[in-house]
């Protein structure tokens, strides 16, 4: 079984409504979309994080999988190991669209779902997060924005089923402070979290920390930059510290337990590399007793099975995950369900789920036309 041809496609998707976080508002997503061919007839589908910079990339490293095994992952990472090195989270998003693509075609070609690949199923559904942004709440002035954001989150976890809640964090640190206020006081039992990106300052993420003790929040993610940053902040509040971005490669692990900076470390198959580093991490985390989530790139339903199936075979992913998948507007698979707040893990060969390549060839000619899309 060789692979004979990869495919490789830049596809723009629209949100519903605009996602605001402290450094951008988006109404849509660019994703790159690879599928790749084998001499036995076999397909396998990858989807990863950012357009044609990225596309490129996989474009390039493709020519390396020609004539080899879909199941020899492993000799193409060690020959590719350092394309992260030069390219960064390019270079890891575009390793993951053909690392999951051959996943895909193992499974298709054993008749055996992802998840069974990995180890078999801890569960069957993944509970997902509520995401909510300044931008639902169009409108309102800094003083009605708490009430009129809280009462959006309760209509949406009245309505979805949601078990989590998070807030995306901004530059007014003591704004996002009374937003949470009015969401714990509007949900009293759901999780809550807030991520401000990085854009908070130590003494600011200190000083908004201890002001939000008694609201027992999930975690803080990422409220101010580095893992000296984090450190200092974990030092003197009482809520658990999540990043997604102080440790983002396994050179940061250890440097981020020796100064006590986090409690939870937010995985994802396309900013580490692949699925086997997205289970490395989980390996990792269960060993030195942190938790662990996964972080949302804005994941179409190719990357979210991935997602899926990761979570469904790895027992320490057991926290309502983020994932942007119920804010697109339409999808270039058959929809994955979403019911009380989770998403059913697919069980069919592979990834599980089919691309419906008339969508995927309409947004491709949408991102020809529009480029890729940047905020």
């Amino acid at each position: 079984m060789k692979i004979t041809d990869v495919d490789v496609q830049v596809v723009n998707l629209p949100l519903v409504n605009p996602f605001t976080s402290s450094f951008e508002t988006k109404t849509g997503e660019t994703r790159t979309v690879v599928r790749v061919r084998t001499d036995d007839g076999v397909e396998g589908w990858g989807e990863t994080m950012w357009g044609r910079p990225v596309a490129a990339i996989v474009e390039h490293l493709a020519q390396d999988l020609i004539g080899t095994s879909p199941f020899a992952l492993e000799a193409f990472h060690r020959r590719q190991h350092m394309v992260p090195f030069f390219y960064g989270y390019l270079g890891y998003a575009a390793l993951a669209a053909l690392d999951v693509a051959c996943w895909d075609a193992m499974g298709k070609a054993t008749g055996q779902s992802l998840t069974d690949l990995l180890g078999g199923p801890v569960r069957d559904e993944v509970p997902i997060t509520a995401l909510v942004t300044r931008a639902d709440a169009p409108g309102a002035d800094r003083a009605a924005l708490p009430g009129a954001l809280a009462d959006h989150a309760a209509r949406v976890v009245a309505e979805g089923g949601f078990s989590a809640v998070k807030l995306k964090g901004t530059v007014d640190v003591d704004g996002d402070v009374a937003v949470l206020r009015a969401l714990r006081a509007a949900l009293p039992g759901v999780d809550l979290r807030v991520d401000p990106n990085a854009a908070w300052s130590v003494p600011d993420s200190v000083r908004a920390g201890i002001a939000l003790e008694e609201l027992d929040l999930e975690y803080l993610e990422d409220p101010c930059t580095g893992i000296e940053g984090m450190s200092q902040v974990h030092a003197r509040v009482r809520i658990p510290l999540c990043t997604n971005m102080c440790v983002v490669r396994f050179e940061e692990f250890a440097p981020a337990m020796r100064l006590n900076a986090v409690d939870v470390i937010h995985g994802d198959v396309y900013k580490w590399g692949g699925i086997a580093p997205t289970k490395a991490l989980a390996a990792h985390c269960e060993t030195f007793g942190l938790g662990m989530n996964l972080h949302s790139g804005g994941e179409l339903g190719i990357a979210t099975a991935a997602h899926l199936a990761v979570v469904a075979s790895t027992p320490v992913l057991s926290r309502a995950i983020d994932s942007m998948y119920y804010l697109h507007a339409d999808d270039i698979i058959e929809p994955l369900g979403l019911a009380d707040g989770s998403l059913r893990v697919p069980t069919g060969p592979g990834l599980g789920v089919t691309v419906d390549e008339d969508k995927l060839r309409h947004y491709a000619a949408v991102n020809e036309r529009e480029g890729d899309l940047t905020g």
